[in-house]
């Protein structure tokens, strides 16, 4: 049999311009046990926070003064809950983790996800990188001690 012989060719150029989606790129999120949860367009540290809880507040549908976030939540959604805020109660459609089923996300309309014009993605829930616990995970919560918990003080 004769030898095969393959010629190609490579190009490249230094100081040619990024295109728009090496420009995009994606950033993925992670639960705390390591399950991959979200790919977005953007950083969350970027985008706007909610006053109520601090939730990081990701845009599912254009408006006329911004357009919506590009991405994919792999999650479960689960029953609502209501919750009591100043000056009323607010329901939130929760998403949790399937393999944990910590919960990571909310919206104010029923499932699927983006069927409203926000998500939003609990404080401290994600991280970019797998398996480590993100810096905010805990920043609300009180610290209990020892001597605490003998006064009977702890919850």
């Amino acid at each position: 049999m004769p030898k095969v012989v393959s010629r190609s060719a490579v190009s490249s150029s230094a100081d040619a311009r990024p295109t728009a989606s090496q420009a995009a790129a994606l950033r993925v999120y992670y639960c705390i046990c390591g399950e991959f949860i979200l790919v977005i367009d953007k950083s969350l540290t970027a985008l706007p926070r909610r006053q109520t809880d601090g939730a990081v507040v990701v845009r599912c549908q254009d408006a006329r003064d911004a357009k919506a976030r590009v991405f994919k939540l792999n999650a479960t959604a689960k029953d609502p809950i209501l919750i009591e805020r100043e000056g009323g109660h607010e329901k939130q459609y929760r998403f949790h983790c399937p393999r944990c089923a910590l919960p990571v996300a909310y919206q104010s309309t029923p499932p699927p996800v983006k069927s409203g014009p926000y998500l939003y993605i609990f404080k401290g829930a994600l991280s970019q990188i797998q398996g480590q616990v993100p810096s905010d995970a805990f920043e609300d919560e009180k610290l209990i001690s020892d001597a605490d918990v003998a006064r009977g003080n702890a919850p």
